[in-house]
């Protein structure tokens, strides 16, 4: 399902946090990683994407206003996976996860309801605590079942709002790498928010890069992953390079503010 947005702005009362929010367009099958620094607007634009906050602009899925679908049309076709992830309700990891795949009132459980739970279950590799309570888990686990229960859905368009949070290195390179499949796989439109932006880089097909509500710019890794962006954007000095994969990297060097007071002469003679 492509998305596009147009114009989007939205705030609290008269403080604004989206400021005419403009993505040209991204396609099904792709891959979007969403990055800022923190209060750049990143989950306040999911919100509104979701459905669930509204501003003023245009948000289109395959051409068509959100305003023109139905509030379970977006359930069905969109699925948000905020920060906060699972609750503390009285569940087993299963039944969460099962409980995740219902779209309307009069839901019954199906076949392919058990097998799709079983099988995302299993790729990944939560199925040993399946019949774990959900307040019995560590934080990353319960982020684990927060990510099955976004995939079991099998949406057109995945938000996925800093999925990776409280995940140990192995649990992120896998959990991205399943994504990935499963927005090729399936076709869908995957949105991103993540903060390490070398794994943005091996995971996304495309960047937006968000500051101050506004998108500072968007494009593939290369043309977006700039020392320029690094300093205007996340307020340091950092180098780029491409690696022997031909997936771009970048190796923070210190904060552009340190770097400034260094070259100031009574910051020398402080430090003598």
């Amino acid at each position: 399902m492509h998305l596009s947005v147009e114009n989007l702005t939205f705030g609290y009362g008269s403080k604004p946090i989206l400021k005419g929010v403009r993505i040209d367009g991204i396609g099904a099958g792709k891959v979007a990683a969403i990055i800022g620094p923190n209060a750049a607007g990143k989950s306040t634009l999911f919100k509104c994407l979701a459905g669930i906050l509204k501003g003023t602009g245009n948000i289109f899925y395959d051409g068509r206003p959100i305003e023109a679908f139905r509030r379970e049309e977006i359930t069905k076709h969109v699925t948000y996976l905020p920060q906060e992830g699972a609750s503390n309700a009285v569940l087993t990891v299963f039944e969460a996860i099962l409980l995740a795949r219902q779209f309307s009132v009069s839901w019954r459980v199906s076949d392919d309801d058990l097998v799709t739970v079983s099988e995302t279950m299993e790729a990944l590799e939560i199925a040993d605590f399946a019949l774990r309570y959900l307040n019995e888990l560590s934080g990353g686990q319960r982020q684990m079942v927060s990510i099955a229960q976004a995939l079991v859905r099998n949406p057109d368009v995945l938000l996925m709002d800093e999925p990776t949070n409280s995940l140990d290195l192995q649990r992120q390179l896998e959990v991205l790498s399943i994504v990935r499949k499963a927005t090729k796989a399936k076709g869908m439109t995957t949105l991103i928010a993540l903060h390490d932006l070398n794994l943005a880089s091996r995971y996304a097909d495309q960047f937006v890069v968000m500051s101050d509500g506004m998108v500072y710019a968007s494009g593939r890794a290369e043309s977006v992953l700039t020392p320029q962006m690094l300093e205007d954007i996340y307020g340091v000095h950092a180098e780029v390079s491409i690696d022997s994969h031909g997936q771009t990297v970048v190796t923070p060097m210190c904060s552009a503010r340190n770097r400034i007071a260094n070259r100031r002469p009574e910051y020398a003679q402080l430090a003598v």
